[in-house]
């Protein structure tokens, strides 16, 4: 019988076996990175193997990534600005401050999709007052709106970035937050799908880059997606229903465990097969470690995103009793289970797309969407603080963009505020991070960030950093990224 030259070669070398290896040297931390690490054993008393692909070691095992989609106004949560109250109703120019739209970091920190001339947005220049009081909160004093009551109680463990800026002004944003990516780019992979290739495995039987609540519509995949990575590595979004939480991989009707498995085995012998041929075909080799991934998560998932085997305290901690905050509240707890389960990257939405974006109405927009994430968020910190999870653990609260300092007026409007990429505020919490501390700033009618600031992928580098991975060394082969793709470790908020 004759074989194939290419399946010829393929038995020397480049078929399966040669995947195989290749893998598992990845998940050893042999081809990426180094092994700096041990075993270990999670909170839940499950012995996992810590040996992660990392390039040092490593601060944090987990990050969990809390995004608010539409963009809310960073002067009325996390850098409030009493001048825009002292000149409200003012132009820019009419004030003692320097006009932010004419200084070169506007355009710097400004690209709009449709041409310059109809483009009227970040250029409304009446000043909007504030929409909400604020205090200065904690031992650190640092200041925080008055929509955060429960987080405030919590502002001596956060670590604000006051100077995080992006040139996206549309919801495509929402992409370049995840990506680093503006939307006339070429598209790159996600900061999730980033940790998953260059990390080893904390827990065989769960994904390690998961996604709840989200994407949130078609339009944002790429905010979860690995691209060229391969497939493999993109975000996987759970259901948080026990009982089917991963619809892909439900038996079928009267079908057993047992069949299940022969079943799925059979489809192993048949991918391989087709893999021998095939060797460079990254779809197929993502299709055949879902196939056996998702046999292991029928146990462990359900079990990671069961919400009632927890405390009345706990559920009321994250406010599941109350329909305003359960949504976010069950996300979030979701998440805290899965990273004490041992999954690297939990991408949570605890809003829907969009709700943040506030043109009209800001006030109650605002007031409503802070009063369904606030208690859960606090909840979230309180919780992972005692049982010692804030000591492993990342968390990451941010948006696309803030909002204008100025008054929108597109469509007669008066109560809003439009989309401002020039300069906005996220936070962080935990494993390696100062604790009551704020980093940059915003001048004082909150439209630029000052200094350099900082571009979305410096809050990537920063987080890969934590995790132990160099982000300048994470390649894909025969790809090369850009300068502004690996971004900036912000050095200044490690302890």
């Amino acid at each position: 019988m004759r074989v194939p030259r290419r399946a010829f070669l393929s038995d020397l070398g480049m078929g399966m076996t040669g995947m195989t290896l290749g893998a598992m040297l990845a998940e050893d931390g042999i081809v990426r990175a180094l092994d700096t690490t041990t075993d270990a054993t999670t909170s839940t008393g499950t012995t996992v193997d810590a040996r992660a692909s990392t390039h040092f070691p490593a601060r944090a095992k987990s990050v969990i990534w809390i995004f608010l989609s539409g963009g809310y106004s960073h002067m009325e949560t996390f850098d409030p600005k009493p001048a825009l109250n002292q000149y409200a109703g003012m132009t820019f120019d009419k004030t003692p401050f320097a006009n932010p739209v004419h200084s070169p970091l506007h355009k710097k920190r400004f690209r709009s999709v449709p041409s310059e001339d109809i483009n009227v947005r970040d250029v409304y220049p009446t000043i909007f007052p504030m929409q909400v009081g604020w205090k200065k909160c904690g031992e650190s004093g640092i200041e925080i709106t008055d929509w955060w009551p429960h987080l405030a109680k919590h502002v001596d463990d956060l670590c604000l970035v006051r100077n995080l800026w992006t040139t996206d002004n549309d919801h495509a944003a929402e992409n370049q937050f995840h990506t680093g990516r503006h939307k006339l780019d070429e598209s790159q992979p996600s900061i999730g799908a980033w940790a998953h290739y260059g990390l080893g495995a904390l827990n065989e039987n769960l994904p390690k880059f998961v996604v709840l609540g989200g994407p949130t519509r078609s339009d944002t995949r790429e905010s979860i997606d690995a691209l060229y990575l391969g497939p493999q590595y993109t975000g996987i979004p759970l259901s948080l229903d026990p009982t089917n939480p991963l619809p892909f991989a439900q038996r079928q009707a009267g079908q057993t465990l047992a069949q299940q498995q022969q079943e799925y085995e059979a489809i192993g012998r048949l991918n391989e097969l087709a893999a021998v041929e095939y060797p460079e075909d990254q779809a197929l080799r993502a299709r055949i470690r879902s196939y056996e991934l998702a046999f292991r998560m029928q146990a462990a998932v359900p079990e990671a995103v069961d919400l009632a085997q927890e405390t009345e305290a706990t559920t009321k901690l994250y406010g599941l009793d109350n329909a305003t905050t359960k949504v976010a509240g069950q996300r979030l707890l979701a998440a805290r289970r899965l990273v004490e389960r041992g999954v690297r990257f939990v991408q949570v939405f605890p809003s829907p797309y969009g709700s943040w974006d506030s043109h009209q109405k800001l006030k109650d927009n605002h007031t409503r969407l802070c009063g369904s994430v606030d208690l859960p968020v606090a909840g979230l910190i309180q919780d992972l603080k005692q049982r010692g999870l804030l000591d492993d653990v990342v968390v990451v609260f941010g948006t696309e963009f803030g909002r204008t300092p100025g008054l929108e007026l597109r469509g007669g409007g008066n109560t809003g505020r439009d989309h401002h990429p020039n300069g906005f505020t996220v936070w962080l919490a935990g494993a390696g991070l100062k604790k009551g501390h704020v980093h940059g700033a915003t001048d004082e009618l909150g439209y630029h960030a000052l200094g350099e600031g900082h571009y979305v992928t410096d809050l990537h580098a920063t987080v890969l950093h934590l995790m132990g991975l160099d982000n300048r060394r994470l390649e894909s082969p025969g790809r090369k990224r850009l300068d502004i793709d690996h971004g900036r470790v912000i050095d200044e908020i490690f302890l």
